[in-house]
């Protein structure tokens, strides 16, 4: 045995042993959740992408979870990624909001929203501007005149109903006209037409590859967001001058002054970041934003409740006996008014139902603060994070025949629906930046479904 083999014996092995030891330590002390990257820079992108464009993305979560666990480790949109199916652990992300997590998502949805759209925005900032949102749709202000808006614009766009009517278009016309409303008090004209076509391209850029020289899909929506923000820019522009000169409208079917009567009101009366106000910039993000809110989500669950209902003939037939009576009490074209809205228990089941099997809001993403500690796991700072709510939903374990349409376990004493906790139905998300239009959705859901049944077979 020469020299060298004895200095590698002597010197070289305990070293090599010493740094094994220690590298094991360190990955024992860390207890990443187990998982899989996928493949190099790709990871499971287009796994997740193809699943969620399906009619039943389950498999992606079910998967991974009967191999790993309900916490597991994975690779999309170019980032690391620990993807949580557990309750407990959706709670604890969604309500250390802003002390352990922050809200991080992928570029290409920044770069469809843009830098101040509300789910990007941290800190205060996020907090003055969720509030605002808030008081533009909560339960007084349904009361006070929104449910009328929502009863007129419904009755509107089922008047024009002839021959063969595609629900999902439809849905997303009075969710549309009924958001931009709210936000500029435009009423249904060429231009928020032509605006709403614009915005159907930038949320096909949502669900696509985000890089423009792969992705056709991708080029356009960049383009029709361009265009939408020039048209609120405008708008925007229009607005601020009319309130130097001492007016308040902005066209369109406004009229009058329109000082805190719709969110751009608001926001120009913000004080904002500095004694100037908020930028044109901000604005137009934060309405582009709400915007794709208000009108995407909400029309799609329009659109799977009519779907669920059709297949659940029972369901239907409770729905339209509880709208009949209410239709009943008041005349052919009277509106709907708060009391009404109060008296539909059933038509709550079938909205409460529809959100749980929808699950519109699949998850949300945030980014590690610091090293985290969660049910023997490590999450290690600026990890990406996603709470699947959706995983919850349909859950065996939480909610009995999870992935059948039953409105009844939301009846009182219906031991299938799981209500005894409240971090196991967030279709609103939870914490923070729980929805803040939930409220006003649930609304839209119930007032369409009420002229829908009474006024179609």
């Amino acid at each position: 045995m020469d020299s060298l083999t004895l200095f590698s014996l002597y010197f070289l092995l305990p070293l090599i042993l010493i740094l094994l030891f220690f590298l094991r330590s360190t990955h024992r002390s860390r207890r990443l959740p187990p998982g899989s990257l996928g493949l190099p820079f790709v990871g499971e992108t287009l796994q997740l992408i193809s699943a969620y464009k399906s009619e039943n993305p389950e498999p992606f979560i079910d998967e991974r979870v009967g191999r790993f666990g309900p916490i597991f480790t994975t690779h999309v949109f170019g980032e690391p990624t620990v993807f949580s199916a557990d309750p407990d652990t959706n709670r604890f992300i969604l309500q250390n909001e802003g002390r352990l997590f922050e809200s991080s998502y992928p570029g290409s949805i920044s770069n469809l929203l843009g830098r101040h759209s509300l789910l990007l925005m941290r800190g205060s900032l996020h907090k003055r501007m969720h509030s605002l949102t808030l008081s533009f749709a909560n339960s007084s202000i349904l009361q006070d005149h929104l449910l009328l808006d929502i009863d007129r614009l419904v009755r509107l766009n089922l008047d024009c109903w002839t021959g063969l009517v595609f629900l999902m278009d439809e849905a997303k016309k009075i969710t549309f006209e009924l958001t931009v409303k709210q936000l500029m008090s435009f009423d249904p004209c060429e231009w928020t037409e032509s605006l709403r076509k614009e915005y159907m391209l930038v949320i096909e850029g949502f669900f696509t590859i985000p890089f423009r020289l792969f992705s056709t899909t991708y080029r356009r929506a960049i383009e029709a967001r361009r265009k939408v923000a020039e048209a609120l820019g405008r708008v925007v522009r229009e607005r601020r001058r009319r309130r130097s000169r001492g007016g308040g409208g902005g066209g369109g079917g406004e009229g009058g002054d329109q000082r805190k009567n719709d969110m751009l009101g608001a926001l120009l009366d913000e004080e904002g970041g500095g004694a100037g106000g908020f930028s044109d910039e901000e604005i137009v993000d934060f309405m582009l934003a709400l915007l794709v809110a208000g009108y995407e989500t909400t029309s799609t669950i329009m659109t799977l409740a009519v779907k669920f209902l059709t297949e659940t003939p029972l369901a239907l037939a409770q729905l339209k006996e509880e709208q009949d009576e209410i239709r009943a009490r008041k005349g052919e074209s009277e509106a709907l008014e708060w009391n009404d809205y109060k008296s539909m228990p059933f038509t709550q089941c079938v909205v409460n139902e529809t959100l749980r099997v929808a699950n519109i809001i699949s998850g949300v993403f945030r980014r590690a603060m610091t090293d985290i500690d969660v049910k023997g796991y490590r999450i290690p700072k600026g990890y990406k994070v996603f709470a699947s709510l959706r995983a919850v939903h349909m859950d065996e374990d939480h909610f009995k025949d999870a992935r059948s349409f039953n409105p009844w376990r939301w009846q009182g004493g219906d031991s299938s629906a799981a209500t005894n906790s409240v971090n196991l139905f967030t279709p609103f998300g939870g914490g923070p930046r729980r929805c803040p239009g939930a409220e006003l959705a649930r609304a839209e859901l119930s007032v369409f479904l009420h002229h829908l049944v009474t006024r179609f077979s």
